[in-house]
């Protein structure tokens, strides 16, 4: 059952990384079909009344460096998304109490859950059960060095 639930977050999560870069690949394959088009239909000689001299070698050179560009965009791109979607993978927890932590605020597992995130989850402690347990152990700790102090010592 979990494993199904963990296969279909990662395969939206990969189809929206895709989406991503298919909207990136588009854009740049549209960049480098307008930087061709220029050329073939005088564009500059259409708007502007330029003189038309053709000049292949300027398209060329430009298609190279929108190329280049293009790969560093996409690389950078994916890399951030893979780690985007590492990091949405988790979600803290507190281990006592269960509250959930979300921006920064603790929520209730009902609560939460009833937001239908799909996210794994993790362990912490709330500020609210930290204080707690501090003060138990503090507690104990004091009862314990008055029980040493009344009693003897065994030799």
């Amino acid at each position: 059952m979990f494993a199904t639930d963990e296969v279909k977050t990662v395969n939206r999560a990969k189809g929206k990384s895709n989406g991503i870069l298919w909207v990136e690949a588009t854009a740049f394959s549209l960049i480098i079909g307008l930087s061709w088009l220029t050329e073939a239909i005088r564009l500059p000689h259409l708007l502007f009344g330029e003189k038309f001299i053709p000049n292949w070698d300027r398209a060329f050179l430009r298609t190279i460096v929108i190329v280049f560009i293009w790969w560093w965009v996409h690389l950078s791109t994916k890399q951030l998304l893979k780690r985007l979607h590492h990091l949405e993978e988790f979600l803290r927890v507190c281990g006592w109490c269960r509250k959930v932590c979300h921006d920064g605020e603790w929520l209730g597992m009902e609560n939460f859950f009833n937001s239908r995130f799909d996210t794994k989850t993790t362990h912490g402690m709330c500020p609210t059960c930290l204080k707690k347990k501090v003060e138990e152990i503090a507690a104990r700790e004091k009862t314990a060095a008055s029980l040493r102090d009344n009693q003897p010592v065994a030799r």
